[in-house]
């Protein structure tokens, strides 16, 4: 509370290997409480993600954590899933134990509007999925933006290719519409873009390093990434994962660990057909008439000291 040195965060995620990953990072801290869970669909249904993440917390010591089930599919349009990047179960097809416990019977933007209203100015919000909870939380309380004391978002592709299609990220594209709600919104955001999370990545070597970590966290985590790095070899010719969500963690909790960054109104594309889910930033100069407040885009950060906080925090 008031003074202490703890952060509490609230996480928004779609487990998910490299939400699996974020989680662990976040619940190694003892800097940091982790106040609340949302789960939205993405990487798989929500009802898994939601799953997932209560096995997650057992695993990596935060049994007591709330977690809460969110939106099932985007705001306009159908779902999209993606086993083929994370496995059926999510998780790499690691089979984790039966979680202890069932999700909390709020729903994830109800969970996350309450925490909000009890802790002015106190919580942090780390979304590293479709925006779809945080748009809906923001429907619910417009107030949020200014209750909540920052936004970190993993999404997007501002200068770079996207992943999903030449200009769409996944986040994003899973819910054009969710995130132009929430860039819309006022948060202070920091947005890690696949514009610095493509060039993060678990190289060969640190995952070899990782693969020697003895304890349960550290190997499930392994069994994660060996799965995650068999499909990003096909992308880098390599066996290396890119570490787009734990990044996010990270750039929370750690600031100084960005290098380079710049301040820009972000608009998501919600009508083009090749363009539908781009993330627009307004980079002229000369200040432009959009009244929105800028979003800080990360562009670089301390790549070799991440790489050597994620492994601390895995052993």
């Amino acid at each position: 509370s008031g003074g202490s040195l703890t952060m509490r965060v609230f996480v928004d995620c779609d487990p998910g290997i490299d939400d699996a990953v974020a989680l662990a990072y976040l619940a190694a801290r003892p800097d940091v409480e982790i106040a609340g869970v949302g789960a939205v669909f993405g990487n798989n249904a929500v009802e898994v993600t939601a799953d997932n993440a209560l096995r997650l917390l057992e695993l990596y010591g935060r049994p007591d954590v709330p977690v809460a089930v969110g939106c099932a599919r985007p705001l306009v349009q159908e779902p999209r899933l993606a086993p083929h990047v994370h496995g059926t179960n999510g998780l790499g097809e690691v089979e984790l134990p039966e979680p202890a416990r069932k999700p909390v019977a709020e729903s994830a933007p109800e969970l996350l509007v309450r925490l909000a209203r009890e802790n002015p100015g106190e919580l942090d919000v780390l979304a590293v999925g479709p925006l779809t909870n945080l748009a809906v939380a923001v429907g619910m309380e417009p107030k949020l933006p200014q209750l909540v004391r920052k936004l970190v978002v993993m999404g997007g592709a501002v200068s770079t290719p996207g992943n999903v299609g030449p200009h769409g990220e996944a986040n994003i594209v899973n819910d054009p519409e969710a995130a132009e709600t929430v860039f819309g919104a006022g948060f202070d955001l920091d947005l890690v873009a696949l514009d610095v999370t493509m060039g993060t990545v678990a190289t060969p070597e640190w995952l070899a390093e990782l693969a020697l970590v003895p304890g349960d966290k550290a190997q499930h985590t392994t069994g994660f990434l060996d799965f995650y790095a068999d499909f990003y070899s096909r992308i880098y010719g390599v066996r290396q994962c890119a570490m787009h969500d734990p990044l996010a963690a990270a750039v929370l909790v750690d600031p100084r660990l960005v290098t380079g960054s710049f301040e820009a109104p972000i608009r998501v594309e919600t009508a083009g057909t090749l363009t539908r889910g781009m993330t627009v930033a307004d980079r002229r100069p000369v200040p432009s008439t959009d009244e929105r407040r800028p979003v800080r885009v990360v562009t670089s950060v301390a790549d070799a000291e991440f790489l050597r906080l994620m492994l601390d925090a895995l052993r």
